[in-house]
């Protein structure tokens, strides 16, 4: 099919199967930002936003610290002081490119995709340019307000080289929406962040050109944009000459066009309250978001959020291990999810036809933070027995289910795969049996643990089927605080009375 410039177009264009059954995908924030790696802690993005929406939080300081740059620009900010304090009110955000340029001569893309590839990653998406403007490629077109404004390594070069060579898919990420070089106004409240979009010609220019010299350089499978695009930005002629030319390809929706000329009228105070109403439900949600309808995407992308049911349009939830994308010094471990959470979530989010967009930070050198690592190594190691359950599948009937133990009642979610049905149970059960309640199953019915080559006993006990698992508890690892099923053929869904 050759795609034209349309909406109508467009839309044609089939999710890939690659993506489709990815389910697992890294992204990369890195940047000048993780040189002071600093920001507030103790509250969510989402928080903060509710908080400003009800005037409790009075400023817009990020808990990101990706948002370093516009913290220190907040007078009397956390951040202005952290940073007064370190470098000095005289030190500039752009000073820390050279510590930065310093730092990433020890780095090593190898590492990092192998690493990816370890914990069971199927596509990796590096920010190729944040808010900042900071370039971590050797574009042939440099910011005209900041020389050499870009990283001393072509970054994307050799990571793509090296996520390739691990058979894994990439995607780029770039901010087209927001750059702190073109338009320096401090994010101060929700809408700025949609009204603070550039929309001179010099710069959709170069946000466009930038995407077709990725393109072209680096072929990426996914293009993840970020905050929108300038209104006179040609998204529909990007998006037909990438499908023509990588029909494997994948946009996401934050390619949303910005306000343009009618960015003046939200100086009124009453529309600049109610576009920020307006966007505080869109970012607190966890409902697919109708702004997409708008434009064309491949996929939506929730942030920090799950939805509550199985969602028809392909999703992806984007999320830190923290509360923040890029590094921030400042978070615990009480601020990182923790592996079972983390599996849990993942398990959520597969169920209802999403992927997740698991974040890594890294340190000026690129070294993974500690707590970063055990986390990424804790659900990978998870994933090497249950991974069957979750990769290469699709949503079954039912999305919630739950089964019972010796003690209490565990949690399901479902997938499937052929003629399997998958149960994944968010707890360990105690005790030598259990009931998957609502199921109905054949004879001949086989029900495997995943781990466990064995063949469990079961039989049918009124709606449910009673499975016997005997010893087999005692393979279970703890640390993910969840085990998977499988049974084959699918059995019938029977629907309980509440």
């Amino acid at each position: 099919m050759i795609y034209q410039p349309t909406l109508t177009s467009l839309r044609e264009h089939p999710i890939p199967e690659w993506y489709q059954n990815a389910k697992l995908g890294i992204f990369v924030h890195w940047g000048l930002y993780s040189v002071p790696a600093w920001a507030p802690t103790g509250y969510s993005i989402k928080e903060l936003i509710k908080k400003m929406s009800t005037g409790e939080a009075k400023d817009f300081e990020s808990p990101y610290a990706e948002w370093y740059q516009n913290n220190i620009k907040l007078p009397g900010s956390q951040s202005r002081q952290y940073h007064d304090r370190t470098f000095g009110a005289g030190f500039a955000y752009e000073d820390f490119k050279s510590i930065f340029n310093q730092e990433i001569k020890k780095w090593d893309p190898n590492y990092w995709a192998g690493l990816f590839k370890e914990i069971n990653a199927r596509y990796v998406v590096l920010t190729t340019k944040h808010h900042d403007g900071f370039l971590l490629w050797p574009s042939q077109h440099p910011n005209p307000h900041k020389e050499n404004f870009s990283a001393s390594r072509d970054i994307v070069g050799e990571l793509t080289s090296a996520v390739r060579s691990q058979g894994l898919h990439m995607g780029l990420y770039y901010s087209g929406g927001l750059d702190w070089t073109f338009n320096p106004k401090p994010i101060t409240e929700i809408a700025g962040i949609f009204v603070n979009v550039p929309q001179q010609a010099a710069y959709v220019q170069y946000c466009m050109t930038h995407w077709q010299e990725l393109i072209d350089r680096y072929q990426p499978e996914v293009l993840w944009n970020d905050i929108g695009m300038p209104l006179k930005a040609n998204v529909e002629k990007l998006f037909a000459d990438y499908y023509n030319r990588f029909p494997e390809g994948v946009v996401n929706d934050r390619f949303l066009k910005g306000l343009g000329p009618l960015t003046g009228i939200f100086k009124i105070k009453p529309l600049k309250r109610w576009l920020s109403r307006m966007m505080t439900n869109v970012l607190t949600s966890d409902m697919p978001s109708t702004l997409e309808r708008r434009g064309h995407c491949d996929y939506v992308t929730p942030e920090y959020t799950s939805y509550r049911d199985v969602v028809s349009r392909k999703w992806e939830s984007t999320r830190g291990l923290g509360r923040s994308f890029g590094y921030n010094q400042n978070e615990q471990d009480q601020d990182y999810i923790s592996v079972p959470e983390l599996v849990h979530l993942f398990v959520d989010i597969v169920s209802k036809n999403g992927n997740l967009l698991l974040n890594v930070g890294p340190m000026p050198d690129g070294s993974i933070p500690p707590l970063q690592l055990d986390r990424l190594k804790g659900f990978g190691k998870w994933l090497l027995t249950n991974g069957e359950a979750l990769f290469d599948t699709s949503p079954w009937t039912r999305v919630e289910g739950s089964c019972l133990d010796a003690k209490t009642e565990l949690p399901m979610r479902f997938t499937q795969k052929a003629e399997y049905l998958y149960s994944i149970l968010l707890g360990i059960p105690e005790g030598t049996s259990i009931r998957l309640k609502g199921l109905k199953a054949a004879e001949g019915t086989v029900i495997r643990l995943l781990g466990d080559p064995t063949t469990l006993e079961w039989r049918q006990a009124e709606d449910d089927i009673l499975v016997i698992l005997g010893e087999h508890t005692q393979n279970i690892p703890s640390f993910g605080n969840a085990c998977s099923l499988s049974i084959s053929p699918q059995p019938e869904s029977i629907e309980l009375d509440e």
